[in-house]
């Protein structure tokens, strides 16, 4: 069965559903490494992926926002000039209440009778001023930072910003 669209899974209300040794079949996430890039070297810049509303961000756009940032940045700053980091975790459960949809259905399946639902997958909630993705780059390859961070962002359902952050006092603003 194919994906829902984000609209059914961005906004939430109630409690998150995180304990995942009493729920069987919970798909691992998608998103495979948090860290990429050399985290010893000497940067002059923190750009920063930041969220303007609370939602939920499901694990496979993560990762569809982590691989496209990745890859502009290892073309066009090569390969570890740079340190990205996902500082998000996708811990929250998402249920589906999967309904048959041909004819005949109405006769085979109760609608909304017990309709707790089956895990389809995981979700990081997020809030207002929460960093999602951050890249740490050398003067040079400031501007490519926040390429990536924009081409990132149109792959994430929420309203984001990027802020730049010096982390030398003596390096001009991007």
């Amino acid at each position: 069965m194919p994906l829902r669209p984000a609209r059914c899974y961005t906004h939430f209300s109630g409690p998150p559903y995180t304990r995942k040794e009493y729920i069987p079949g919970v798909p691992q996430p998608k998103i495979t490494k948090f860290e990429m890039g050399d985290p010893k070297l000497d940067y002059d810049y923190e750009v920063a992926l930041v969220v303007e509303e609370a939602g939920q961000i499901r694990h496979n756009a993560l990762e569809a926002a982590r691989v496209m940032a990745l890859k502009k940045l290892s073309v066009e700053a090569g390969e570890n000039n740079f340190y990205l980091k996902v500082k998000v975790y996708p811990h929250h459960v998402i249920r589906e209440n999967k309904m048959m949809a041909f004819a005949g259905a109405d006769r085979l399946q109760d609608g909304m009778r017990l309709s707790f639902g089956k895990p389809i997958g995981t979700a990081a909630r997020v809030y207002p001023g929460q960093e999602i993705i951050v890249i740490r780059v050398k003067a040079q390859h400031g501007k490519t930072a926040k390429e990536a961070l924009r081409i990132a962002a149109s792959k994430l359902p929420l309203p984001s910003r990027i802020v730049v952050k010096p982390l030398k006092p003596e390096v001009p603003p991007l």
